[in-house]
This record gives structure tokens, C-alpha cells and sequence, in this order.
């Protein structure tokens, strides 16, 4: 019989769309104030394999992924998610339309999750209306897209990235001198 284990705690990543600088450079600052230092921002990388978001953001779109220094505990995602759509609505437009959009996620040994409102048949419920989406999974030393992978998600470029983060996770885990999240 198995025994009931606590998971290690995860890396905390941000995924953010924008069309204007400005709006990233203060949505950065925000996580800084709630989720503590960051320790990777990424590339600015074109998005441009959909144009899901150009008609509320404008184009043309671009992406910045960003990581944590301080680990979460893998079941604070849903409030890392409510967190990040109140920031979405700090940074709105009059009319309610967003100017930038946060996908927060983390990053463990075995898989990438990213948090989402919307359920499907491979996003299990969290709470909250919070819902985890399998985005990759680690195998054969590098993580591998699955059939529902967003289409940006499954770029080598990206891959490389999470593989990256994937390494400075292990090096967090390491360095931990205390167990707690």
C-alpha cells in the first residue's frame, strides 16, 4: 500500500501576452510585489501562431515567459491564477478589454502545468473554478508536447526554455535548506 506524500514544491512561471512594452514592464513589477524575486525573463518571442488574442490586445502580440525564485507548493496554483486575472483586470481598458494576459503554470521534475478558467477533457478542476492543464511532460530528457499542447508550446525555442527552467528547478531543489514551501 502506498503512503500519502506531500509533492515536492513546484517552479512558479508566468506566460505574458502583450502588444505594449509599457504594460509588461508594470505587470512585471506587480509579481514582483506579490510572488517575490524573479530569477528568469525570457526572450521577447513573437506570438503569432494564432490571432486568438488580436482582437482584444491588438497585434502585433508578443510573449515573455518569467520564473520565481521562492518555489510554491503545488496546491497554491488556483490562487496564483485568481491572482493573475486580478492583475489582467488592473491593467484592462475602460471597456473591460485586456491589454495584457497571464498564464501562470509551474514547472516540476515529471511535467509543465499551466492554470486555466476553461475546462476540458484534459483539464482536471482544481478549485475555484481553476482548472490544470497538462502542457508537457518530461521523457527521454527533455520536455515533450502532448496532442493538445498549444501550437507556441511545442516550438523547439520554447522546449529549450522549460528545459532551462527544468535545470534551474533542480538547482532550487537542491539548495533547499529547509523542506516547507
Amino acid at each position: 500500500m502506498g503512503r500519502p506524500k506531500e509533492p515536492e514544491p513546484a517552479k512558479l512561471f508566468m506566460s505574458l501576452i502583450a502588444s505594449e512594452e509599457e504594460i509588461f514592464r508594470h505587470g512585471a513589477e506587480d509579481f514582483r510585489s506579490i510572488f517575490g524575486e524573479t530569477d528568469t525573463i525570457s526572450e521577447r518571442f513573437p506570438f503569432d501562431l494564432t490571432d486568438y488574442y488580436t482582437p482584444e490586445m491588438g497585434e502585433p502580440l508578443f510573449r515573455h515567459f518569467m520564473t520565481f525564485g521562492r518555489l510554491i507548493p503545488i496546491p497554491s496554483l488556483p490562487d496564483v491564477k485568481l491572482a493573475t486575472n486580478r492583475l489582467e483586470e488592473k491593467y484592462a481598458r475602460s471597456d473591460g478589454t485586456r491589454r495584457i494576459n497571464i498564464d501562470p503554470g509551474y514547472i516540476c521534475l515529471e511535467h509543465v502545468i499551466l492554470a486555466t478558467t476553461k475546462g476540458y477533457t484534459h483539464r482536471p478542476y482544481l478549485r475555484d473554478g481553476i482548472y490544470a492543464d497538462l502542457t508537457l511532460i518530461y521523457r527521454k530528457k527533455s520536455f515533450q508536447p502532448l496532442e493538445w499542447t498549444y501550437p507556441d508550446y511545442r516550438g523547439e525555442a520554447v522546449i529549450t526554455l522549460f528545459n532551462q527552467f527544468r535545470g534551474k528547478y533542480l538547482q532550487d531543489l537542491r539548495g533547499r535548506t529547509n523542506r516547507p514551501c
